[in-house]
C-alpha cells in the first residue's frame, strides 16, 4: 500500500508520457550534442588552422574520446538505471548506494585510463592506425594534453546520467553547456587568435571538461533525493557488480565503436595508400563524416537516454503501458530525425565538408562517396541504440548488450575486414551500410519479442 501511494505521487508514474519525454529528452539531447561539439570545435578549428593532417591525428585520437565515453556510460547509465529501478521499489536507502557508488567509480576509473594513455601513448597511437610523420606527431601533441582531461570528461558525462536520474535534466544539460562554451571560445582564442595549433584545441577542451567537472561535482554534494555521504561513496563490491552489469550494454556499445574507429583507421591508411587518396587523406574524411554523423547520432542516444529514467521506474513499478509509450516515441521522434539528416547528408556533401577547411579535388571526391554511401541507411541507424538501451533499462543488460555489439562488432568489423580485399577503399566505404541495415533487422525482432512478452506480463497481472 506504501509503495503503490510512492509511485502515485512520482511524476515518473503520472505525467503523460510525451510530456515526460520532452523534460528527460530535451537536455539529454543537448548534452549529447554539446558533448559531440567538443570533437567537432576542435576539428573545425584545426581543419582551418593546421590542415588536412591535424584533422586526421584527431581522428586516430578518437579512440581515446570514445573510450572514455565507455566507462562513463558503465558507470553513469548503469547507476542511474539502477537507481531508478531500486527508487520504483520504493528502497531509497539502497537507492543511494547506487548514486554514490557511481560517482566513485567514475572518478577512479577516469584517473586510471588517464594514465595509461599517459604511459602508452605511442604504441596506442600506432595500434590505432596513426600514419607515420607529420599525423602522428600532430596526434602525439594533441592526446598528451587531451590525457589529462579524462577524469574530468568522465565525471561529468557519467554524472550528467545521475543527475537525470536525480529529477534534475536541465542541470545535467548546464554542466556540459558551460563546458562546451568555454571550449569553444578558448578554441577560438588559443587556435585563431595565439595560433598554438593542435596544443591550443588540446588545451581549450581540458580547460572546459575541468570546468563542467566542477559543476557536477557540486551538485553531487547536494544530491536531492537521497543522501550522498562517505558511506554511499564508499564502493561495495556487489553494488559496483550491479551497476557495471547493468551499464555493461552501453559501454560494450562504445568499446565496440573504438574497435570500429580502429580497424577503420588501420583499413584506410593501408587501402588508401594503395589508391590516389593517400594514407592521410581518407582518415582525415572518414574522421569528419563520423563527427557529422555524431550530431544526429547524439540526438538519437539523448532520446534513448531520456527514456532510460521513464522505462526504469515504470517497468519497476509494473506499468507496462508507459514502458510501451516511452519506447514508441522515442523511436518515432528518432525516425524522423535520421530521415531529415539523411537528406541532408545526401544532398550538402561538399558544402558539410568545406567547413572543415579546404581539400583537394580527391578529397572532396571521398568525402561526398562517404557521406552519400557509408551513411546510406542513417534512417535505420535509430532503432538499435534505443532499443539497447531499453533492454538496459527495464533490467536486461545482456539483451542490451548483445544488441549493442551487433552493428559494430559482429556486422562490421567482419565486413571490413573482408570487403576491402576485393574492393579495396570502396569495401570500406560499403561496409557500413551493409553493416547497419542487419544490425536494424536483428533490432526489430528483438523488440517484437520483448513487447509480446510485456503483454504476457500484463496478462498476468490483470
Amino acid at each position: 500500500m506504501e509503495e503503490t501511494k510512492k509511485n502515485s505521487v512520482n511524476p515518473l508514474a503520472t505525467e503523460p508520457v510525451a510530456r515526460l519525454m520532452v523534460k528527460f529528452s530535451v537536455p539529454s539531447i543537448l548534452g549529447m550534442l554539446v558533448s559531440s561539439l567538443y570533437n567537432i570545435v576542435d576539428q573545425l578549428f584545426i581543419g582551418h588552422a593546421v590542415g588536412i593532417d591535424g584533422n586526421s591525428a584527431t581522428n586516430v585520437a578518437f579512440p581515446f574520446t570514445t573510450a572514455c565515453t565507455a566507462l562513463a556510460l558503465l558507470f553513469g547509465i548503469g547507476g542511474a538505471s539502477c537507481f531508478n529501478l531500486t527508487m520504483g521499489r520504493g528502497d531509497k536507502k539502497q537507492a543511494g548506494y547506487f548514486a554514490g557508488n557511481s560517482f566513485t567509480l567514475l572518478a577512479v576509473s577516469g584517473l586510471i585510463l588517464s594514465i595509461i594513455t599517459l604511459v602508452f601513448l605511442n604504441p596506442l597511437l600506432k595500434v590505432f592506425g596513426a600514419p607515420e610523420g607529420q599525423v602522428m606527431e600532430y596526434a602525439n601533441e594533441y592526446v598528451k594534453i587531451t590525457a589529462l582531461g579524462f577524469p574530468f570528461l568522465i565525471f561529468t558525462t557519467g554524472g550528467g546520467h545521475l543527475i537525470r536520474a536525480d529529477g534534475s535534466p536541465q542541470m545535467a544539460m548546464t554542466c556540459n553547456i558551460i563546458g562546451a562554451v568555454v571550449n569553444t571560445a578558448l578554441d577560438a582564442l588559443f587556435v585563431m587568435g595565439f595560433h598554438w595549433g593542435m596544443k591550443g584545441a588540446a588545451a581549450a577542451t581540458v580547460i572546459g571538461q575541468v570546468i563542467s567537472a566542477i559543476v557536477v561535482l557540486v551538485y553531487a554534494m547536494h544530491y536531492k533525493t537521497v543522501h550522498l555521504g562517505k558511506e554511499e561513496l564508499k564502493v561495495r563490491f556487489f553494488t559496483a557488480k550491479r551497476i557495471a552489469s547493468i551499464g555493461m550494454a552501453s559501454f560494450f556499445n562504445q568499446i565496440a565503436i573504438a574497435v570500429v574507429q580502429i580497424v577503420l583507421n588501420n583499413s584506410l591508411k593501408h587501402y588508401g595508400a594503395l589508391s590516389v587518396y593517400g594514407d592521410s587523406e581518407p582518415i582525415a574524411v572518414c574522421g569528419i563524416v563520423m563527427k557529422v554523423a555524431m550530431i544526429l547520432f547524439g540526438v538519437v542516444i539523448g532520446l534513448a537516454q531520456g527514456t532510460q529514467p521513464i522505462e526504469s521506474f515504470n517497468y519497476g513499478a509494473k506499468n507496462y503501458d508507459r514502458v510501451r509509450q516511452a519506447y514508441k516515441l522515442a523511436v518515432t521522434t528518432g525516425a524522423t530525425v535520421s530521415i531529415v539528416s539523411f537528406i541532408l547528408f545526401f544532398i550538402f556533401p561538399r558544402q558539410i565538408l568545406s567547413l572543415f577547411g579546404d581539400g583537394t579535388a580527391t578529397y572532396y571526391e571521398l568525402g561526398e562517396k562517404f557521406f552519400r554511401i557509408y551513411l546510406f541507411f542513417t534512417w535505420l541507424n535509430c532503432l538499435q541504440p534505443i532499443t539497447a538501451t531499453f533492454f538496459t533499462s527495464i533490467g536486461k543488460p545482456i539483451k542490451g548488450m548483445f544488441l549493442s555489439l551487433t552493428r559494430q562488432i559482429i556486422f562490421f568489423v567482419p565486413l571490413l575486414l573482408i570487403l576491402p580485399r576485393y574492393f579495396r577503399i570502396n569495401g570500406i566505404i560499403y561496409s557500413a551500410p551493409v553493416a547497419d541495415f542487419m544490425a536494424a533487422f536483428v533490432t526489430i525482432i528483438m523488440a517484437t519479442v520483448e513487447f509480446k512478452n510485456i503483454r504476457k506480463l500484463e496478462q498476468k497481472n490483470k
